[in-house]
């Protein structure tokens, strides 16, 4: 290794180059389980952080996570929103350029499930998961394309399922749902990449989180766990790597996939 190259290497070594300095990400739903996990996954690496949380009960888990956020440097702010709500998210937008100048990244992580067997599911529930599940993805979206086209250069991230790839009893409206973003990641990230904005979705398996808490102990557990090559559920610090590399300059000619983070689920 010649003298330049050793003065390099001792300079990155030293300054601890981050993954994502300076940028500035939007993820919702950040206040726990995966979101949680990202938000502090992208401000570890010197990214600048808005993230959404709806109920006033994860006010104070928010105001903390942002406290976490500062202490490592970056700039940070919790925003209660309804990321199913399109003026909401009009709004929120308007606001995080505002505080922030831009968007660099979009984290579309805001999900729930309400489980029912077809016949026992009312349109409310349905209407529910589609609106917090696919049509957050749309709102967010549609709203983060112009400060991503202004600045030619975005990372569009949208959170799927394996369930999405291959259902599951129980969860139609779940599974249908996160198929539905998986085409719509496709279709946007062929809109937009001429502009230098990649849309890219990740479909966890089984993780770690208040989500899949009832899954988690006992004889159920071992039973999903034996469907899995791994033999172990996921972390969310496991999502949260996925979506740093996709974030990053690292994942930049990629753009219009799916990638399943299972462990082996769908094999």
């Amino acid at each position: 290794m010649h003298i330049k190259e050793l003065k390099l290497f001792h300079h990155l070594k030293l300054n601890k180059v981050k993954l994502l300095e300076n940028k500035v990400a939007i993820i919702t739903g950040g206040s726990r389980g995966i979101g949680e996990a990202i938000v502090l996954k992208f401000a570890e690496q010197g990214c600048h952080i808005a993230f959404t949380y709806i109920s006033d009960s994860s006010a104070e888990r928010s105001k903390l996570l942002v406290e976490k956020c500062i202490s490592m440097g970056v700039k940070a702010n919790a925003y209660k929103s309804n990321a199913g709500s399109f003026a909401d998210c009009e709004n929120f937008v308007s606001e995080v350029v505002k505080d922030f100048g831009t968007v660099d990244i979009c984290v579309n992580n805001a999900g729930i499930s309400k489980d029912n067997l077809l016949l026992r599911m009312t349109e409310e529930q349905w209407d529910d998961v589609m609106d917090i599940n696919l049509k957050s993805v749309f709102n967010m979206t549609k709203q983060v394309m112009r400060p991503m086209m202004k600045a030619k250069a975005g990372s569009i991230i949208n959170m799927s399922s394996v369930i999405g790839e291959m259902g599951n009893a129980g969860q139609s409206s779940y599974a249908a749902s996160k198929a539905g973003v998986i085409g719509f990641t496709k279709s946007v990230a062929k809109e937009i990449g001429s502009r230098n904005i990649r849309c890219n979705a990740i479909a966890p398996g089984f993780v770690e989180t208040d989500m899949t808490s009832y899954l988690q102990n006992g004889e159920g557990a071992d039973k999903y766990k034996a469907g899995i090559p791994l033999g172990r559920f996921a972390s969310a610090e496991d999502i949260a790597n996925t979506a740093l590399f996709l974030a990053s300059d690292m994942g930049n000619y990629i753009t219009g996939q799916t990638i399943s983070v299972c462990g082996g689920l769908n094999i």
